[in-house]
């Protein structure tokens, strides 16, 4: 299991990549677009996720994907149960909802090609 602090301390780790309080919430941002933020309670943290991989990802894993609240289905968006994560898995859907976000060339510079 990983924690709110695990997480924030990758996120901020990213090149570009800040924190912000909206409404009570933790979300982390490139720029003026979100790739991260965590549910009031913590429990739960919604990511930038291809929308072609989401429905496959939580039929593979119900307990760990659930879909984002109907307003942003439209977005690549998933929410992901935190507890179920591991540092693995918490690392790369981090990077890989970051990497959405900043210029090609920023993410290849950080993390490779």
């Amino acid at each position: 299991m990983v924690s709110v602090d695990d997480v924030r301390a990758l996120a901020l780790s990213l090149p570009r990549a800040y924190e912000v309080l909206v409404r009570d919430r933790v979300k982390f941002r490139v720029g003026r677009l979100v790739f991260l933020a965590f549910s009031r309670d913590e429990t739960r943290m919604g990511c930038g996720f291809p929308k072609e991989e989401r429905l496959a990802a939580i039929e593979t894993e119900p307990d760990k994907f659930e879909l984002p609240r109907q307003s942003d289905l439209r977005y690549n968006w998933i929410i992901v149960r935190l507890e179920a994560l591991d540092a693995q898995e918490m690392w790369e859907l981090v990077t890989e909802a970051w990497r959405m976000c900043v210029p090609k060339r920023v993410a290849e510079a950080h993390l490779g090609p």
